[in-house]
Formats: C-alpha cells, structure tokens, sequence
C-alpha cells in the first residue's frame, strides 16, 4: 500500500475532497468512506479502515463531505443534507473512474445516514456499509431516522456498538428488518458511537473485523 495522497476535483458541483489510499496490488474495487457530523476525512477509525482495504486491494477515497468542505468545524445546518449527498454521488462518479470493478458507499453516523440516504435515491454504489447507524437522537427513541429504509434496495452492512446511545442492538435488528435488500450486523462488544477509537477498546482489531465481515458479506 502505497502513503495516503490528497485528493481533490473542484471540476464538480459539489466537489469532491479527501485522502486517497492506493493499493499496491489492486483488486479492482473501490470503497469510499465519509465521516460524522462532528468529523473530518481525518479521523481515525476512518484512517484505519483505509489502511486495512487497501491493504487488501481495494482503492480507498475518504472523503469530506461538502459541509465540511465549507468550514472546517460545526455540525452540518439542516440545509446541508441534500448537498452533502449530492457529494457523495459525485464521489462514487469518480471512483467508477478509477476501478473497473465494483464501487461500495461507507461513513460513520450522519455519513453513513446521507449515504443510505442518496442510495436509496438512486442506488449508484453496489454496496452500503454503515457505521454507527445514527438511528435515532441519544435519549429520544421515539424519533426514529427508519422512514427511507424500505426503500434502500442495495446490500447493507451495520457496524454497531453495544454501548452506543444512537441506537440499541435491538433497535439495529429491528431497522435491518426494513430494508428488502440483504443485511448484516458486526457487534462491537462495550463500544459507543465512536466505535471504541476514543476509549480503551482494542481499537487495533475492528479494522480486520470490518474486512472479514465484509469480504464474507461480499464475496470478492
């Protein structure tokens, strides 16, 4: 695997900005991965995902998501969704430019919302890994984020914790019941939203986790 290189194409509306992960020895296939509200293409369980797929062949675009793009701290306004996902269209658009083979969606929490989101829209990516599913607001159960999940028609596969305030186990298993594409779940034992990369958790394993779980949920 070759060093992590900046990326950019400002030739799109939105553009499309981040680190590429080149793999030395290409499978073929691409994973784009975004970030949370609070996040950056920089963060670690992004970072270490990236290593982990590359250097397993597949080419690998972090990406900040436009409203990121627009200021580098702050959550996303509650007119920013809608150009958000048109950024990750635009970045699969890319991808499909670099590899001949197929092209998968991931992010963490509202990234991972926009996404399953847009793919839903229009199911431009073969494949949907969501992490930290934000399911609903901490504390507020009854305000579920499930209303396009019977619409979402692409394989899906959820990485949760146990401990994470955005939805229960239980909750993931009843949401995955929505969606008439195929579903998976890893669960990450005592692990929050941040899926154990700020606390004490053996962060160093999820990454091989993830890969196991998705390679034997889409067989290369």
């Amino acid at each position: 695997m070759t060093s992590p290189q900046q990326f950019s194409d400002t030739s799109l509306d939105p553009p499309v900005s981040g680190f590429l992960d080149r793999p030395l020895s290409p499978s073929g296939n691409g994973l784009i991965l975004t970030h949370g509200a609070g996040g950056n293409a920089q963060m670690a369980l992004l970072v270490a995902l990236a290593e982990t797929f590359a250097g397993a062949g597949f080419t690998v675009l972090r990406c900040d998501l436009p409203f990121r793009q627009k200021r580098r701290f702050g959550a996303p306004g509650r007119g920013d969704a809608a150009r958000d996902r048109a950024g990750l269209k635009n970045a699969v658009a890319t991808m499909r430019k670099m590899v001949p083979g197929r092209v998968f969606l991931g992010g963490q929490s509202y990234g991972g919302r926009q996404a399953s989101m847009l793919l839903q829209e229009e199911p431009v990516a073969d494949g949907l890994l969501l992490l930290s599913y934000p399911l609903h607001p901490p504390g507020k159960p009854d305000q579920l984020r499930t209303e396009h999940l019977p619409k979402l028609q692409v394989p899906t596969l959820f990485v949760e914790g146990t401990r994470d305030p955005f939805g229960s186990i239980e909750e993931i298993q009843a949401a995955r019941k929505l969606i008439p594409a195929s579903t998976d779940l890893l669960i990450v034992e005592n692990a929050g939203h941040d899926l154990g990369f700020k606390g004490k958790a053996k962060r160093e394993e999820l990454p091989a986790k993830v890969l196991a779980r998705f390679r034997k949920f889409f067989p290369m």
